[in-house]
């Protein structure tokens, strides 16, 4: 069973940075897709980014290229999500998702984490 263990996030202004990790176990030699979804107050929760764990292929919406990098770090079994040049519309609730399908990640992944928040001031 995988399980996510989320650290990070916090309140900057606008064209700050913030480092989210999530800690992953229980994956198999086959790997995961493990990744970010977020929530803005009244709104509806979307994908973010997601990294596979054996390939280190990444994706991400289209909102966050060229300011977002997901990485991942083998030794520690944790994703981390660089967020740079942060914006108001980046505030939300994050929550580290992990799946073995990229499709089932996209729809409803298996395992979650327990949120932590961004805020973005301007």
């Amino acid at each position: 069973q995988v399980q996510l263990v989320q650290s990070g996030g916090g309140s900057v202004r606008a064209g700050g940075s913030l480092r989210l990790s999530c800690k992953h176990s229980g994956s198999t030699n086959l790997g995961l897709y493990v990744g970010w979804y977020r929530q803005a107050p009244g709104k509806e929760r979307e994908a973010v980014a997601n990294i596979h764990t054996v390939s280190f292929h990444p994706t991400y919406v289209n909102s966050v290229k060229g300011r977002f990098t997901i990485s991942q770090d083998n030794a520690e079994n944790t994703v981390y999500l660089q967020m740079n040049n942060l914006k108001p519309d980046d505030t939300g609730v994050y929550y580290c998702a992990a799946d073995k399908s990229f499709t089932t990640w996209g729809r409803g992944p298996a395992a979650w984490g327990q949120g932590t928040q961004v805020t973005v001031s301007s």
